[in-house]
């Protein structure tokens, strides 16, 4: 089902179905971040290797809390440089029970987007794990026609907001209160 309602998309991912929809970069395959089982089909749906941890999409920086992330106070000012916005940032994280998400790396990638209608979604559904809306190894899709013809009934539903040509996201890493640049 392709859909322009954003109401309707936070309601399906509240309700556990699979979806492609824009982020602020590009089209992400996404779910609830707290549905193990969800995340698991993602990583069939996409062939992605299973060591490889997804994003994190939130709605703001307090939603890190909810993964067991506490920062200090460089970490907030690397934050602030880059949040909201089209950047990753890879968290150390010891709680064994988000193996499913950090996939034994303990570390997981959180993005708050500029995107307001993303941000309004995700307040609504609470996180959703991301990742391009792609077959690993190739071009992430820019339309959601695109995403169609790869995914068909793979996914629950797709949310259309027109062609993104925007890069992926950059990637920083904080370590002990330091950022360092993983993807530019």
């Amino acid at each position: 089902m392709i859909t322009k309602d954003w109401e309707k998309a936070a309601s399906l991912f509240i309700n556990g179905k699979i979806g492609i929809i824009p982020t602020d970069t590009i089209y992400g395959i996404s779910c609830t971040a707290s549905n193990k089982d969800l995340v698991l089909k993602i990583y069939k749906i996409k062939s992605r290797d299973l060591k490889k941890p997804f994003i994190i999409l939130i709605s703001s920086v307090k939603d890190l809390s909810k993964f067991g992330i506490f920062l200090i106070s460089n970490d907030e000012r690397i934050i602030s440089k880059y949040w909201p916005g089209p950047v990753s940032i890879v968290f150390d994280i010891n709680e064994d029970r988000y193996e499913y998400l950090h996939r034994g790396t303990n570390t997981l990638a959180f993005r708050v987007p500029r995107y307001n209608k993303l941000v309004e979604l995700l307040k609504n559904t609470g996180p959703l794990v991301s990742t391009s809306a792609n077959i690993t190894d190739s071009e992430p899709t820019r339309k959601i026609n695109d995403a169609v013809k790869i995914f068909k009934n793979k996914v629950d539903f797709y949310l259309d907001v027109g062609p993104l040509n925007n890069p992926p996201s950059k990637v920083v890493r904080i370590v002990n209160g330091r950022e360092l640049i993983i993807r530019s």
